[in-house]
């Protein structure tokens, strides 16, 4: 689920003068043996019956998706299935009619009132839980709505803009926008007022919701502040943001330093008393109608806000709730992302809240006050299913590497999601996390695609470590070479892995340039530009990846974070596995570093569990392990044992900043970081070295400065 670039790149040039095509990636992984579910969970799974592959084969497509639709409450059934009439902006469920809150909280109140919808953890330990169930959130919801409708003045298509953290208010603020026919457009709130502010330009969105303050890692952190940021921005590129709705992190008390703004900013606990009450019918949408705007990367050009749609995207995020992630009724159910990623809407608010489910929604960060929290969590509250990134497994792998035996919890069901999960981490997270009893779904997706491309289906299908598995039910990939030559599975070549269908869940456009949307995703392997046929426009996803004789996919990450060594192109996650191969490994990050004579090398950063001290014995088995597995061709120039990555405020390691460290050039702006003090530490610890051996690099020309720059660049 990583970013997306601009399609019509060009190719690398070794230094033969040969051209290289960028799905041309070396691969050295070997294959891993397979890891079967417990007939406990098979007994129990959604999806047990194999004829589930036959009603989702491609001649049942695209009809297939009717049986994801059917877990919907439809007010007018639809005529068409799938409107092929303007490719590649697909429609689906043509003619039918629905509201998505609806199916997200009404109709469970008849026989799930009482029942949690969502169980909120805050970060201080000792602050009590806050539970909503359906009917708490039916409520607020319908207040909220009618303080946005009769407020706010806001109306079925405008846009408004939420900018906030992980609290329960959130969802209540994405639901009402959805009962209204409004689009929401939620910001991660680990990030600036500028990229806020951006977001809010680009959807042109007149209302900000925000807070106040939130916990990380111990401290109350002002929020507003952003808000105000954010504001000044849209203010400068002529939009203008008429309120600021603020919700406060505790009940009657402002926690910002940062001052409201008369007739702008309000308290929505204040505004709220004037809705007490009230109900809001839910406004029927067309199943093609904008649901919400999710926005990828602007670091390098303008955001692009992913437009998803009403009936497609519930139905897509519906069915693979219920079939991969095996949610049922009586479970409880804890995704550890954050709902301002496209992962919280999909698998923390719309699929889970459209089959019933209770959710658990965590304040703070997973390793405060120490790397047993989670755990701690699971087992207070029973949570049986259990879903994170690899990031956070890492971190959690690296503090805390025995603290899953000191509790008495238990999963069925574990999802690893947001990128490549390296087999060695894979083993701990089934063996430690799972104790052995829980399926591992590792699933494959992205921010434009609504939800999961490829995984196992946890019942029917056994896992492997480090492959995320076929496609899903009803998703046909590809990889294509160059030249747009399917390349066959088990050959052990890499190239561009491709959709060749479409499905419900992909989103419609990119908000504003339906042009830029055409050319990023689909123009590279279109058949035939003229066609109405679907199957002459597979999506391009911007992954590299390789398939296995069984039909397994391995995701070699994006496209362009791979590093040209003398021609060989190596991926930097299969360099990373191998580099945590090494027992004293937590983290590694491989990034390239300009080398006279080979052009390119690799440096490679890892931080140590804990109980190790750096030396350089174990910077030597980092070596050897990268060397073995791979070659001598991938043998890093220097190996660097740093206290700890830079990381984002959702605990991706920032490949960037240590690349910019490697060449001694700026390494950019590390406000945005987690932990922005590691940044100089070491930047000391690497460039005095590297001085005092004599290698302080050429003058970098501007093509060696702007692939220095966008390296492993993150969302």
């Amino acid at each position: 689920m990583s970013t997306q670039r601009e399609a019509d790149r060009r190719p690398e040039t070794a230094e033969t003068g040969a051209e290289l095509s960028e799905a041309h990636i070396a691969v050295h992984w070997k294959e891993e043996e397979y890891y079967y579910p417990p007939a406990s969970f098979i007994a129990q799974a959604n999806a047990a019956d194999p004829r589930i592959f036959e009603r989702f084969s491609e001649k049942n497509f695209p009809e297939c998706f009717k049986e994801y639709a059917d877990l919907l409450t439809w007010d007018r059934y639809w005529h068409t299935t799938l409107d092929t009439s303007n490719p590649p902006f697909w429609k689906w469920f043509v003619g039918g009619r629905l509201n998505a809150c609806f199916n997200c909280v009404d109709r469970h109140l008849e026989q799930h009132r009482n029942k949690a919808a969502f169980i909120w953890v805050a970060e201080p330990e000792e602050e009590e839980d806050r539970v909503l169930t359906y009917q708490d959130l039916y409520v607020k919801v319908n207040e909220f709505a009618a303080l946005l409708r009769d407020f706010c003045g806001v109306k079925s298509g405008d846009r408004v803009t939420v900018h906030m953290p992980m609290v329960p208010e959130l969802p209540v603020v994405m639901l009402a926008c959805a009962r209204l026919g409004v689009i929401h457009s939620v910001v991660f709130g680990g990030f600036s007022g500028q990229a806020c502010g951006e977001r809010i330009v680009d959807s042109g969105s007149h209302i900000l919701v925000t807070m106040d303050a939130y916990y990380r890692n111990g401290e109350l952190l002002d929020h507003k502040a952003k808000a105000d940021q954010a504001v000044a921005y849209a203010a400068a590129q002529g939009v203008t943001v008429d309120k600021v709705l603020v919700w406060r992190r505790h009940r009657g008390r402002y926690s910002s330093p940062t001052p409201m703004v008369a007739g702008r900013d309000y308290f929505v606990d204040e505004l709220l008393m004037r809705y007490r009450g009230v109900r809001v019918e839910p406004v029927s949408m067309p199943a093609e109608a904008p649901l919400f705007l999710m926005y990828t990367s602007g670091t390098t050009a303008r955001p692009k806000g992913c437009q998803h749609s009403t009936g497609g995207y519930l139905a897509y995020v519906a069915g693979t709730s219920k079939y991969y992630q095996d949610i049922h009724p009586e479970d409880t159910y804890w995704c550890l992302a954050d709902i301002g990623w496209i992962t919280g809407h999909s698998y923390i608010v719309y699929g889970p809240l459209a089959l019933g489910a209770t959710s658990v929604l965590y304040e703070g960060v997973p390793t405060y006050p120490d790397a047993g929290r989670p755990w701690r969590i699971a087992e207070r509250l029973g949570v049986n299913i259990f879903h994170t990134a690899p990031t956070t497994i890492r971190m959690l792998r690296k503090a805390g590497p025995d603290e899953p035996q000191k509790y008495r919890y238990h999963f069925k069901h574990m999802t690893t999601v947001g990128e490549p999960i390296e087999p060695e981490v894979w083993r701990w997270y089934y063996h430690v996390v799972g104790k052995g009893e829980a399926v591992i779904v590792d699933t494959w997706w992205q921010t434009e695609t609504g939800g999961f491309l490829a995984s196992t289906l946890p019942a029917l299908q056994p896992m492997k470590p480090g492959s995320c598995g076929p496609g899903v039910l009803g998703i046909y990939p590809v990889i294509y070479d160059e030249e747009g030559n399917e390349v066959p599975a088990g050959s052990g070549k890499a190239g561009n892995i491709c959709i060749r269908n479409p499905w419900p869940g992909i989103f419609q456009t990119i908000w504003g340039q339906p042009e830029r949307f055409v050319q990023t995703y689909y123009a590279r392997y279109c058949k035939n530009p003229q066609s109405k046929d679907w199957r002459d426009w597979p999506y391009m996803a911007g992954d590299g990846a390789t398939q296995a004789a069984d039909g397994y996919f391995r995701i070699l990450g994006r496209v362009d974070d791979v590093i040209n060594v003398a021609g060989h192109r190596l991926g930097t996650k299969e360099l990373e596995n191998a580099a945590l191969t090494v027992e004293e490994v937590a983290e590694a990050a491989a990034v390239p570093v300009m080398d006279e004579l080979r052009g390119r090398m690799v440096e490679m950063y890892v931080a140590l569990k804990p109980g190790y001290t750096p030396s350089s014995a174990i910077e030597e088995k980092v070596r050897t392990a990268i060397e073995t597995i791979i070659g001598k061709i991938a043998r890093p120039k220097h190996v660097w044992i740093v206290p700890d990555m830079p990381k984002t405020r959702s605990g991706k390691i920032m490949r960037r900043v240590v690349a910019g460290i490697s060449n001694f050039m700026d390494p950019g702006d590390t406000t945005t970081l987690a932990n922005p003090e590691v940044v100089e530490t070491i930047r000391r610890q690497v460039q005095a070295a590297k001085v005092a051996r004599g290698e302080v690099p050429r003058e970098l020309s501007a093509e060696e400065l702007e692939e220095v720059r966008r390296f492993g660049q993150v969302e």
